[in-house]
């Protein structure tokens, strides 16, 4: 069969996260033609951005992880370019805000332990254990890079290294991991607090490793705002990136099916632009996106893993949100707001019982994102972002209607009931922090799970996948490889657990199958660089890998 050559790409990537570009940058370098598609007008995932009259907010993205120039996520951006968007070290991490309490977390977390001990003098000696519990988990955590590349990569006396080395990073997390859930959390706190209050101060985590590796990160100067202009300058660029060395991107398309031929390796996909319909063929597919619609919307009936569908539909996922952007004529600062996130850990004094909606966390936090980058707010002005974690099932599904196609149809009752929501979360703020927001909003607008379903098609809006944990990882749902040859599943959902780091090792992971599967000389030298066994000036060097000048700017 004929096909025409901008109709044919090696690699078809679904989804211009960050995950998805990834790839395509690092295939793209290799010299390996790609195609991504995305439904958005812009690429980003949760790494989006929403603007409006000068003021920017990142949509999602509250700190990052793994950013230092020694860490494995810059090294692979570096690989990509020098010209790299840079995050900016955090000094001032997290704030707990209680009823009796206002406690500080920086990046030197024994001034938090010493502010404990001198409140909680009782509780010294737990307190004193907790915290060299959490600066034992920052080593294995400073050693995330080894755990990078995935066994499927890997020949037999590397899988026994890396199995090795999997054992011994796991283990310094097997004594804290069982105390799961708030009742699992409260049995694995009394282990080193008498104080109840002392509970308090971690109220709104999950789980007791949730209470620990915040500290283990801060020990390792771990935390980092985005870089200047939000964090949506790492797809700017990755985007750029791809465009350079030839490649394409399409935005608002939707793809609606792949193809498999006879022999049951991936053909094409077929997307959709507005009414109209194209199909691009390729030799492989690298799924950037929700699994849930890989499986039950564009593959073919045969190749539908029923009993993986089942342990799909009852996996453990994080939350969507709630999330009020606020722009503000004034400086936040003025209101007390520095770079750290503040956390409400005294829930009845942010939730009253007598509201006339139910929420169904008492969970809250707020930051500011224009006190961390001065550039995401005009001049003398500032933001607030608020977040509430919420699932898209709550209030009726937020009071939409979901037509035949899936579409969530949101009308008055939605655009009320978002504004109650709003209105009651800005209160209790302004109640807990003694302090009148309102006088100087200029405007705010509020994302529901609904707003970040839309968006993303993670299942029920979920803010990055299935959770780490015994259930999710009994029932394997994060996974590479398919049942059909040449498409790999890559982003939240080939890893367990999220943010940016994690995003970045399935692409990496994902271009390491592709590579591999087409014998190119790029699988070696990626894996030695990622190995510290060749600098990037010498892969540069090897004529294996394509020249990028450098030239993006981040305006």
């Amino acid at each position: 069969m004929f096909i025409q050559q901008d109709k044919f790409y090696d690699v078809i990537i679904i989804g211009a996260g960050i995950s998805g570009l990834t790839s395509a940058a690092l295939l793209s370098k290799a010299g390996i033609s790609v195609c991504v598609i995305e439904q958005n007008s812009l690429p980003g995932g949760y790494l989006a951005k929403y603007e409006k009259n000068g003021y920017i907010f990142d949509t999602s993205i509250h700190w990052l992880n793994s950013c230092s120039p020694k860490d494995v996520v810059t090294r692979i951006f570096d690989l990509i370019g020098s010209d790299y968007p840079v995050a900016q070290p955090q000094k001032r991490i997290k704030r707990y805000l209680g009823k009796n309490f206002d406690f500080l977390l920086t990046n030197n977390p024994d001034e938090l332990k010493e502010l404990l001990i001198e409140k909680y003098p009782d509780d010294k000696k737990g307190i004193e254990i907790f915290f060299k519990s959490a600066k034992k988990l920052s080593i294995p955590l400073s050693r995330i890079g080894k755990m990078f590349r995935i066994g499927d990569t890997m020949n037999l006396f590397e899988l026994i290294k890396h199995q090795l080395n999997k054992l011994r990073f796991v283990l310094p997390f097997l004594k804290h991991v069982m105390y799961s859930g708030k009742e699992g959390k409260r049995k694995g706190l009394s282990k080193y607090f008498n104080t109840p209050e002392l509970h308090d101060v971690f109220a709104n985590e999950d789980d007791l490793l949730s209470c620990l590796i915040p500290l283990a990160w801060a020990y390792n100067q771990d935390f980092y705002n985005s870089p200047v202009g939000g964090s949506f300058t790492y797809p700017k660029w990755l985007d750029y990136v791809v465009n350079y060395h030839g490649n394409k991107l399409i935005y608002k398309s939707k793809v609606i099916k792949i193809n498999v031929d006879d022999k049951g390796s991936c053909k094409s996909v077929i997307y959709e632009r507005g009414k109209k319909q194209e199909e691009l063929f390729c030799n492989y597919i690298i799924a950037a996106c929700d699994i849930g619609s890989v499986y039950k919307k564009m593959l073919p009936e045969k190749y539908l893993p029923s009993k993986f569908l089942e342990k799909l539909n009852s996996a453990e996922l994080y939350s969507s949100a709630f999330i009020i952007y606020i722009s503000l004529d004034c400086p936040a600062s003025i209101f007390g707001f520095n770079e750290e996130m503040i956390s409400f850990t005294d829930c009845d004094d942010v939730f009253s019982k007598n509201e006339t909606i139910k929420f169904s966390t008492n969970e809250l936090s707020i930051f500011s994102q224009s006190e961390r980058d001065k550039t995401t707010a005009p001049k003398g002005c500032g933001t607030l972002t608020v977040m509430m974690p919420a699932y898209l099932k709550n209030n009726n599904t937020w009071q939409t209607k979901v037509d035949e196609k899936g579409n969530h149809i949101r009308g008055k009752e939605y655009n009320k009931l978002k504004e109650i929501y709003a209105e009651t979360l800005i209160s209790r703020i302004e109640d807990k922090l003694s302090v009148n927001i309102r006088k100087n909003i200029v405007s705010y607008n509020v994302a529901t799970p609904v707003t970040l379903y839309r968006y993303t098609k993670n299942r029920d809006g979920s803010m990055m996948g299935a959770k780490p944990g015994k259930k999710n990882m009994l029932s394997r749902i994060a996974h590479y490889k398919t049942s059909v040859r040449g498409l790999y599943i890559s982003g939240h959902w080939a890893e367990l657990g999220g943010g940016v780091p994690i995003a970045v090792k399935a692409a990496f992971n994902a271009t390491l199958l592709v590579l591999n599967k087409k014998k190119h000389k790029a699988f070696k030298l990626y894996i030695d660089y990622l190995n510290g066994k060749k600098t990037k000036d010498e892969l540069l060097s090897s004529n294996t890998l394509i020249y990028y000048d450098n030239s993006w700017t981040n305006k």
